[in-house]
This record gives structure tokens, C-alpha cells and sequence, in this order.
């Protein structure tokens, strides 16, 4: 689920349409503070779906209770460790000497100080990677679609399951590298525009008015810069800007478009493959552990940065940002998400590492269509749960019902299941701050396989070079929850993950507008002051009915 979050103009046809998603959202970035800490309010007395973080703590700490620090796993594009606004909430391996060449403390890793990458190695890190249908295309395509048509057939009986894997990721490979070379072309032509647009502007700002008035041109390249500027000055995100604020905008788009879609050339090539130099690992093997290096941070730690931020930011100078378990969570970095779709054998290998190594909430903001090594993924679930790891997952930007959708990893096995396989996995969707438009429009949904809503919509939060971002997706609400978590678990160590994932479910905000109720389990978006309430209550001062009642409980479906 890594995405550059960007403003994008698309070309369809011969017509420019402006679209905004999960991708990307233009947010004033003027200091506004109650933007920048809106996911905190208090609904109760704000109207404000946030997650009431401030009285959450008054509420845990009136009870006497004292709080132990809880080591969050941000499994993601990497962490700037060092940010003023994360650096003291940076887990450190206590086992581990730094910088001594030596693995201190025997798990297989050499100076794991503040986590591991499990996408480098001694040649340096990877940065773009394939799409996993690119891989399974290439993997499959000589087995299904080879030279001898019998011998096709034949292997079309044989693996009905990688056959019908091989036919989606086929359909998906061709119609997502078409678009990416398009969007590549198009972006290209509008950045080579824009000398073209300003010049016709004549000093002059941006308005259908202005636009209209501008003489018809014969040249090709001034026709296509008249057409970009007739279709933004019909934007809002454009509209009325001067010639020099529109330059500086939309050199910024362009510069952040081309970002995005220049890697998808290599991300949709079949013969791209950078993980045999970089890393030097057999990525056959799935029982592998033994690779990468401690390069916490990587060529890209905008994302993770980001959702660290999310889980545990400090206020630092004029920032005002601060993570929801700030005050009693450490981030432990796995890097395991590339610029391109994470690799089966390092999200297993990084859950698995992230609990060995202490970590008891494991946020995951990444997700993708089809997994060749779910298998190994699912035994990863399976070991964290038997550990007593939470593992909190983003639903997904795609606007779609999970359960037509798979989005791997996954903790239902097939769409069909009426209960995940585990009980240690909580799914979220994002919301927003506009109780009209409660679900945010890219957020996927489900009323028996996403568990909760958080917010997800205009998140400020940590990036890299010290630096603070908007961003939007569910990869933003799921650290969300992923801090109420910890917070829960740092003053109830005893919780186990299916009753954090109760206390969560049973006490959201409730909204029964435009059928929120519908598009999860809780119907409505997370209180943590409501959910410390609901776990203390009920779990930890032995007035609940039993665990194993519990347990058989909060897996119980909702039907539809």
C-alpha cells in the first residue's frame, strides 16, 4: 500500500480530468493546529469523529493504572529513525552492541539496533520493485501459455489454483502497464508544457475567463498547452491562481506525478528484477531468514515515516503533531514494503522477526491482489497469534467491498469463510472529519471482514528530512489503531489481542448515516477513552464472563 500521495491529472482520449483519492489530496498546509490534531478530538464534545487520545489517558491513569512501555513493529518503506519528532520513541535492542560488526544477541542479525531490512543486503537497498502480478506473470506465462499447447493444457489441469492466479494477474498486469506508460506519456507532456502555459497566460491568472480570451493557436505543442489550461482553470485546485503561483503548483504536481509513474515502467517490466543483486538472497526459498542488513530507513521512508508518526510522534519546536501512543510506545523498524508490492517471504520473515524481537502490536499499511506465498504469510499469523502479537492491517484504497476483494495479506482464507482463521488480525478503514462523508471515498469496506474505522484523512504526521505531511489512506488509519492499541495494552499488559480487538469493535462511535454501519463490524470509528473503558470493565478487573467465551464471541460473523 505504499503510494506517493499526490494531486494527478489523467489524459483519457483527448480530455483532462482531475482526480484526487487515496493517492493524493491537497491540504492548505498553513498552521492550522486543529487540523493538524484533529484525529484526537472528542467526539462527545466535539462532533468530530477523532479518537479521544487525551482522555483516554486521564481515564487509565484515574484508575491507579501504570504504564509499560510497548514495542510497536512498523513492517513499511523503512523509518527515519533520527526525526526530532520520533528519535525518543525509537526502540532500541537492548541486546545488541552498536556498530561492532558482531550479532550480539544470536538472532541472526548483525547490529539490529532499531529493527532490520529485509529488502537489502550488502549491495545496498531496494528501493523499486516489481508489482507481484508482474511477478506471477513472468513465473507462469512459460507454464501456462508456453510454446507447446498440450503441455499448457496439461498444467492448467494440474495447478488449477496458480492457473487461475496466473489469468487475474494477467488481466490486471496488462491493463496497470498500459496505464502507467500512459500516465508516464502524459505527465511528461504536461511537464515539457508548462514554459508553453505560462507564456499564453501572458502574466496573467488562471480563470476560464482569461483561458477563453487566449487566441487560437496552429502550433501543436501551444494547442496542448491551451488544452491543459482551459481543463484546470475549470479546477478548484487551480482555479484563480496567479501565472506564478499556478508555475509553482503545477511544477510541483508534475515533479511529484513523474515520482510515481516513472518507476511503474520497471515495476510492469518482466525482465526488472533487482532482487538477486541487492539483496543476494534465493528468494525461492521460503525458509530463508538470513539476509538483508540494518538500513532502517531505506531510498523511500516518506510512508513509514509517516505512519511512525501516527503511532508515536512527539511535539518537537513548533510542531504540535503527536501520535496517539506517544507517551508509551517505542517504534521498532522492519523494512519490508518497496516502492512496488511487498514480497511474501519478507512480510513472513518480518513478522516473525518483529515478535522475536519483542514488538507486541505489529502495524501492516500495505495490502495487494494475489500472493504466491500466503501460505508463509498465514504461518507467520498463525505464530504471532500463538505469541500474543496483535497484528493491525490496513483495508485498502480501492473503494471496494473486501469481500469480493481479497487484499493479501489476509486473515480470511477465502472469501466464502464466515470467521478469519485467526483471532489476533484487525482490519481498518479510514474515515474522515466530515460526519457527511464519514468513510473516506477510497476506503474499502466490509461489515463482517474490516473490524473497525479510524481515521485515515488528512493525517499530519512525520516525514522524512525532519520534515511534516498531509497524507491520506488507510495506510494512515491503521497506526491510528494501531497506537489505541498500545495505549490499551501499555496500561492492560495482560490483554490478549482478541480482547483489544473487542474493546475496540464493541466501544466505536457509532454513525448510522449514509449506511456507516454497513462497511464494518463496529459500525462507527474508534474511541480510545470508550475502548480503555470497555477492556477495564470487562477484562481486566475479573468482572467479564469468561476468555473463552470471549473469544468465541468476537469471532462470531455478522451476517449481512
Amino acid at each position: 500500500m505504499k503510494k506517493v500521495l499526490l494531486a494527478a491529472v489523467f489524459l483519457t482520449g483527448l480530455n483532462l480530468a482531475f482526480a484526487q483519492d487515496a493517492k493524493g489530496k491537497t491540504v492548505d498546509p498553513k498552521e492550522d493546529k486543529d487540523l493538524m490534531t484533529w484525529y484526537h478530538k472528542d467526539f462527545a464534545t466535539s462532533k468530530v469523529y477523532g479518537v479521544n487520545t487525551v482522555n483516554a489517558y486521564k481515564y487509565l491513569e484515574s484508575k491507579g493504572l501504570k504504564p509499560t512501555t510497548v514495542v510497536v513493529g512498523v513492517l513499511d518503506s523503512g523509518v527515519q529513525v533520527d526525526h526530532p519528532g520520533l528519535i525518543k520513541n525509537i526502540w532500541s535492542n537492548p541486546n545488541e552492541v552498536p556498530d561492532n560488526g558482531k550479532d550480539d544477541d544470536g538472532n541472526g542479525y548483525v547490529d539490529d539496533i532499531h529493527g532490520w531490512n529485509f529488502i537489502g543486503g550488502k549491495n545496498g537497498d531496494i528501493d523499486v520493485d516489481n508489482m507481484e502480478v508482474t511477478r506471477v506473470v513472468k513465473k507462469y506465462k512459460p507454464v501456462f501459455e508456453g510454446d507447446d499447447s498440450t503441455k499448457n493444457k496439461a498444467n492448467q489441469a494440474k495447478m488449477p489454483e496458480e492457473f487461475a492466479m496466473y489469468m487475474k494477474s494477467k488481466e490486471m498486469f496488462t491493463k496497470k502497464s498500459i496505464e502507467g506508460r500512459q500516465g508516464l506519456q502524459t505527465f511528461t507532456m504536461i511537464k515539457e508544457s508548462i514554459p508553453n502555459m505560462i507564456r499564453l497566460l501572458g502574466g496573467k491568472s488562471l480563470t476560464p475567463e482569461n483561458v477563453s480570451a487566449i487566441k487560437s493557436v496552429t502550433d501543436q505543442k501551444d494547442a496542448f498547452a491551451l488544452q491543459v489550461l482551459n481543463q484546470l482553470s475549470q479546477n478548484p485546485e487551480f482555479q484563480g491562481k496567479s501565472s506564478a503561483d499556478f508555475e509553482k503548483q503545477i511544477t510541483k504536481e508534475m515533479k511529484e506525478a513523474l515520482e510515481e509513474y516513472t518507476p511503474k515502467a520497471q515495476q510492469y517490466d518482466l525482465n526488472f528484477d533487482p532482487r538477486a543483486e541487492i539483496v543476494g538472497d534465493n528468494y525461492d526459498d521460503y525458509s530463508q531468514k538470513d539476509y538483508g542488513n540494518n538500513h532502517y530507513e531505506g531510498p523511500d521512508a516518506r510512508h513509514g515515516t509517516h505512519v511512525a508518526g501516527i503511532i508515536a510522534g512527539l511535539p518537537q519546536g513548533k510542531e504540535v503533531q503527536y501520535g496517539v501512543a506517544s507517551k508509551v510506545a517505542k517504534i521498532m523498524s522492519v523494512r519490508t514494503v518497496p516502492n512496488g508490492d511487498e514480497r511474501d517471504k519478507d512480510v513472513a520473515n518480518a513478522i516473525r522477526y518483529a515478535v522475536d524481537n519483542g514488538a507486541k502490536v505489529l502495524n501492516m499499511s500495505f495490502g495487494k491482489p494475489v500472493s504466491p506465498g500466503k501460505d508463509v504469510v498465514w504461518d507467520a499469523f498463525k505464530y504471532a497469534e500463538d505469541k500474543g502479537v496483535l497484528l493491525v492491517k490496513a483495508a485498502g484504497n480501492e473503494n471496494e467491498d473486501v469481500a469480493e476483494h481479497l487484499a493479501y495479506p489476509t486473515n480470511f482464507k477465502n472469501i466464502t469463510d464466515e470467521k478469519p482463521f485467526v483471532n489476533n488480525v484487525l482490519v481498518v478503514g479510514a474515515s474522515t472529519n466530515k460526519n457527511n462523508e464519514l468513510r473516506a471515498s477510497f476506503s474499502n469496506f466490509n461489515k463482517n471482514m474490516v473490524n473497525v474505522f479510524a481515521p485515515g484523512e488528512e493525517i499530519y504526521s512525520t516525514v522524512p528530512h525532519n520534515e511534516y505531511e498531509y497524507l491520506q489512506g488507510t495506510s494512515m488509519a491503521s497506526p491510528v489503531v494501531a497506537g489505541a492499541a498500545a495505549v490499551l495494552l501499555a496500561y492492560m499488559p495482560n490483554l490478549k489481542p482478541y480482547q483489544i480487538i473487542e474493546a475496540l469493535v464493541k466501544s466505536s462511535n457509532p454513525n448510522t448515516e449514509n449506511q456507516f454501519n454497513d462497511f464494518s463490524q463496529a459500525g462507527g470509528v474508534i474511541d480510545v477513552k470508550r475502548a480503555a473503558e470497555y477492556a477495564y470493565t470487562n477484562f481486566y478487573n475479573g468482572k467479564s464472563v469468561s476468555s473463552a467465551k470471549r473469544a468465541k464471541s468476537v469471532k462470531k460473523p455478522v451476517k449481512k
